[in-house]
């Protein structure tokens, strides 16, 4: 890793700029596709895998059959582990439901609000070269836990981990469709694919376009995605192969993933790039890692404070602090998906099993957004109840707003009702 020494606040923009790609192209590629589907469905999905995939998709749907199998395809060890996640990950998200309160706001006026699972969801799952079965955990637990009462995975791989997943977590519908396509059916809904009202999952920069472009005609999204990255806050008490080890994980994602080194400490710098280069050649994706970190950096700041804003100026997907004081640390940090504290937290663990969901933004967008939790599975509808009590006490604040806004109705159906009481 390139090693940025001191560098001045101006200079933090392009220093923290993530890898780039040119919007405008590959939206250019990217509406016909949805068009496609749009307009021919199914049979449009099935020239778009010849095309793409050179693959014939005579049905799109896994069948039960399919689903059934997959757990004998399987070992114990994986099915073990697969199950020990969703444990964890189900423990944790089950304590985001929260219980309806009513609230009097004043004698005879009662609100509250209901959590109502939204009714249809899609998940988008990868193949490309890494079958990302956490994911359908980390998307399809939060959905059960919510109560949507339909599931819709696409996905272009048929790994029996990931059809396995989707079995566990009670996905109704899966199908063999990937890229751009697989948003568009969900979106659009085809004779086999069921239209959904939010999608979520990640996916390449074909499948993001995908989702914000549709998201403009009034479907809903998780968030906005990119490439993964993480940043790591070391000092000298970190453990240089530990901190490697971080880097790595994140960097064999893809090469337009992103991490960044930040420490006060020269000689923490220097030795992680020498574990980072000892780790690089044992690597079976050390190609796609080491790309990755050649768009890295290393930055050397002058104190603590420094380092916290220069983090919050980031905004990473994933913060690794490996430093002293951690967890005090993680209170001043206010721009990060998901933190993790200590030597012994990796990143990897929340990947995959500790409980917490690994779909979270990218992109500096964890300055507004959270990562997905059982909230962005539901919809808040919120419930009010007024007395003959409550219509007196409120009534006139109504109908001097009302008034003042000059909307006579709305002062009306007050006044209507407060002068049948005094009859």
């Amino acid at each position: 890793m390139n090693i940025i020494s001191f560098p001045e606040k101006e200079q933090w923009p392009a220093l923290l700029a993530r890898p780039v790609f040119e919007a405008k192209d590959i939206e250019e590629k990217v509406l016909p596709i949805l068009a496609q589907v749009k307009e021919q469905g199914d049979e449009g999905i099935r020239i778009l895998a010849r095309k793409f995939d050179q693959t014939e998709l005579s049905d799109l749907a896994f069948s039960e059959a399919e689903m059934a199998a997959a757990e004998e395809k399987l070992d114990h060890e994986l099915k073990e582990a697969i199950h020990q996640a969703y444990r964890n990950i189900y423990a944790f998200h089950k304590t985001q439901l929260q219980p309806s309160e009513k609230i009097e706001t004043m004698p005879g006026v009662t609100c509250w609000r209901r959590s109502v699972g939204i009714e249809k969801v899609g998940i988008y799952i990868p193949g490309g070269s890494a079958p990302l079965f956490s994911t359908v955990l980390m998307l399809g637990i939060p959905a059960q836990i919510a109560g949507c009462r339909e599931v819709v995975l696409c996905t272009p791989s048929d790994h029996p981990a990931i059809l396995y997943a989707a079995k566990l977590v009670g996905v109704t519908k899966a199908f063999r469709i990937g890229g751009a396509q697989a948003v568009a059916a969900m979106a659009y809904g085809t004779e086999s694919v069921p239209k959904v009202y939010k999608i979520f999952g990640p996916g390449n920069q074909y499948v993001t376009t995908a989702k914000m472009l549709i998201s403009k005609e009034g479907i809903a999204i998780d968030m906005p995605a990119g490439p993964s990255e993480v940043a790591v806050y070391a000092d000298d008490t970190a453990v240089p192969d530990f901190v490697a080890a971080d880097l790595l994980s994140q960097a064999e994602h893809g090469p337009d993933s992103q991490v960044i080194l930040v420490s006060e400490s020269l000689t923490l710098l220097e030795s992680v790039n020498t574990a980072l280069q000892s780790q690089l050649e044992k690597l079976p994706r050390k190609e796609l890692a080491a790309r990755s970190i050649a768009n890295s950096k290393a930055i050397l700041v002058r104190s603590q404070e420094e380092a916290i804003l220069l983090l919050n100026r980031y905004a990473a997907e994933h913060l690794i602090l490996s430093i002293q004081n951690a967890e005090a640390v993680s209170e001043k940090i206010i721009n990060a998906g998901s933190i993790f504290l200590g030597n012994y937290t990796p990143e990897s663990c929340g990947d995959y099993a500790s409980g917490t969901n690994h779909t979270l933004p990218t992109n500096g967008y964890a300055k507004a957004y959270s990562g997905v939790s059982v909230d962005s599975f539901v919809k808040k509808i919120t419930v009010q109840s007024i007395t003959e009590q409550g219509i007196r006490n409120i009534g006139p604040t109504v109908q001097a707003m009302a008034a003042a806004e000059s909307l006579d109705a709305h002062k009306m159906a007050v006044s209507i009702r407060l002068e049948s009481l005094l009859q």
